[in-house]
């Protein structure tokens, strides 16, 4: 779900997907899906063993696959052979294998997993939570397609986009920023598996999963949040660009993604250990892996976002009042850099 973090956190990607015409046929593009999923989960329940999570699974993912095509074409809005042509197979492939299948099974297990808690489980009521894991992927894969390729139809046009959301820029960071990344990382990881200790509180499997991810959420945000400034402070002058930064651009930013990702990443997790591998619940050697593993990954992508939205920076991408509306961006800018700061109040003025 990196990708989906990229969106709403980098400026000029936020900026392009939050425009009124994009948001319009965004909505009409996320809909349709919606309709078309729920007819195939009811010609798929009389055919195929929906009870079945690989089953399951497999029909969501595919009907991801279709949706992520065809909502990325929506956003590029022009034809087929014209998109073959300037994005290529690779990114088509990228596009229907990771967003579409991919993402679509891991918010299907999010969505069963999130039922369990709550005491609707699948394994024994099937008919409900499978209808909506399929539903709510289709519709979350058509809007993250469409902005993908929107975005990528105004890359073409010679809007900047530094970071394009496929993942390249992440495997760069791996490589020329190894000895950086390896102490955020290790520090998400210890804090991550420390969520089975918490998680011995109770008996009951949805009540110790429930103090998993209530650890989990809160200090895979913090270490996010952190791991954000470092990556954008790679100085080593991000505690004290922590500390000057306003307390409410800090909240947004640890809520979302840092709170939000840490918790739907374990969330799914958990349907995993749940409905693939039949558990009753979260054990404590899964739970000690899972959490090591999204308290890593919430400090990498941290570490990422700060250092793309630095990238960015040094590009020169300029500063207009819709960037105030994007999160965690103004209170960093005026503290940070004052001559920017200035600018910032100036568009805001400029605005009202």
């Amino acid at each position: 779900m990196l990708h989906r973090m990229a969106l709403r956190v980098l400026p000029s990607l936020s900026l392009i997907v939050t425009e009124d015409s994009a948001r319009k046929r965004k909505r009409i593009v996320m809909l349709v899906p919606g309709l078309v999923a729920f007819a195939v989960y009811r010609v798929a329940k009389q055919l195929l063993p929906l009870t079945d999570p690989i089953v399951l699974l497999t029909v969501s993912g595919l009907v991801g696959v279709g949706t992520a095509l065809l909502s990325y074409r929506a956003g590029r809005s022009t034809a087929w052979r014209v998109i073959n042509r300037e994005d290529g197979r690779k990114l088509l492939v990228w596009i229907g294998g990771w967003i579409g299948f991919i993402y679509a099974v891991q918010l299907s297990l999010l969505v069963l997993a999130l039922l369990w808690l709550v005491g609707y489980d699948y394994l024994k009521h099937p008919d409900g939570p499978a209808m909506m894991a399929i539903i709510i992927a289709s519709t979350a894969v058509a809007r993250d397609a469409f902005e993908i390729g929107y975005i990528r139809r105004f890359a073409l046009l010679g809007r900047p986009v530094p970071t394009f959301p496929n993942g390249i820029a992440l495997r760069s960071l791996l490589k020329t920023h190894t000895a950086l990344l390896l102490p955020w990382v290790a520090a998400g990881m210890v804090l991550g598996a420390a969520a089975p200790g918490v998680g011995q509180i109770s008996e009951s499997h949805q009540t110790a999963a429930l103090a998993q991810v209530a650890w989990i959420t809160f200090f895979g945000g913090v270490v996010a949040l952190c791991a954000y400034f470092g990556g954008l402070k790679q100085d080593g002058s991000w505690k004290s660009a922590l500390r000057q930064a306003e307390p409410g651009e800090l909240l947004k930013y640890w809520w979302w993604p840092g709170l939000a990702f840490a918790s739907t990443y374990y969330i799914a997790l958990a349907g995993v250990v749940i409905f693939l591998l039949r558990q009753p619940g979260m054990p404590a050697s899964f739970a000690l892996f899972g959490g090591a593993v999204v308290g890593g990954l919430m400090a990498l992508y941290g570490y990422y976002l700060g250092y793309r939205r630095q990238v960015e920076d040094q590009q020169g991408q300029s500063l207009s009042g819709a960037l105030l509306r994007c999160p965690f961006v103004s209170g960093i800018l005026r503290k940070s850099r004052p001559e920017v700061g200035q600018s910032v109040q100036a568009a805001s003025g400029s605005n009202v």
